[in-house]
C-alpha cells in the first residue's frame, strides 16, 4: 500500500484500506504501474544527467509577474523582465488554465508557460530547457525537459504546460506574492 501519513492516523488508515482484499493480479498490477512509474524517472533523471555534459549550460532565477492586456475579458497573464542566460536575451510569459475565458470562476488551476528568445542570432539555435521551483519556493514541480530549435523566423516556443504536480500546488503558486521559478536552458552544439 502506498499510504503515507502520521503514525496517528494508521489505525483508522488500516480500517479503511482496500489493499489487504485485493487479489495477487490486483497487486501485480499496481506493481506494474510503480515500476512503469520510477522507470520514467530513471530516464528523466538520466536525461538530466546526459544534458549536464553539454558544454554550454545556463540558468537563471526568473520572476513572474502579472500583466494586463487590452482584453477586456478576465484571463490571467504573467511576464518576466528580459533576462540573459547563454549571452541571449530571453522572456517568458505564463497563463493560467491555457487562457480559458474565465479562469477566475474556477478552483482547478494549471500554469503554461512560452520561452521566446528577444535577440537576433546568425544562425537557429537548438535548446533544451526546463523550469524548476526557485530555492525559496516550496511548490512541488515535476521536471519535464522541453526542446526547441530558435531561429530568428521562429522566437517563440509554443505555450507548454508547467509540470506541477496537482491544482492545490498551483493554487498555492498563485497565492504567492511572487512566482519564482529556476530557469536552465542546455545549448546543443552542432
Amino acid at each position: 500500500c502506498p499510504w503515507q501519513g502520521p503514525f496517528h492516523e494508521l489505525t483508522v488508515h488500516e480500517a479503511e484500506c482496500t489493499h489487504p482484499t485485493k487479489t495477487g493480479n490486483e497487486l501485480m498490477e499496481i506493481l506494474d504501474e510503480m515500476d512503469q512509474t520510477r522507470k520514467k524517472e530513471m530516464q528523466l533523471y538520466n536525461s538530466i544527467f546526459s544534458l549536464l555534459s553539454f558544454e554550454k549550460i545556463g540558468y537563471t532565477e526568473v520572476q513572474f509577474r502579472p500583466y494586463r492586456t487590452d482584453d477586456f475579458i478576465t484571463r490571467l497573464y504573467y511576464e518576466t523582465p528580459r533576462l540573459t542566460v547563454l549571452n541571449q536575451t530571453w522572456v517568458l510569459k505564463a497563463r493560467v488554465n491555457d487562457s480559458e475565458r474565465n479562469p477566475n470562476l474556477s478552483c482547478k488551476r494549471t500554469l503554461s508557460f512560452q520561452l521566446i528568445l528577444k535577440s537576433k542570432i546568425n544562425s537557429p539555435m537548438e535548446c533544451s530547457f526546463l523550469l524548476l521551483e526557485g530555492p525559496y519556493d516550496d511548490v512541488k514541480i515535476n521536471p519535464v525537459i522541453y526542446h526547441f530549435v530558435f531561429s530568428n523566423e521562429n522566437n517563440e516556443t509554443d505555450y507548454m504546460a508547467l509540470p506541477i504536480v496537482d491544482s492545490v500546488e498551483c493554487n498555492k503558486l498563485l497565492a504567492a506574492k511572487n512566482i519564482n521559478l529556476r530557469l536552465f536552458i542546455f545549448q546543443i552544439q552542432k
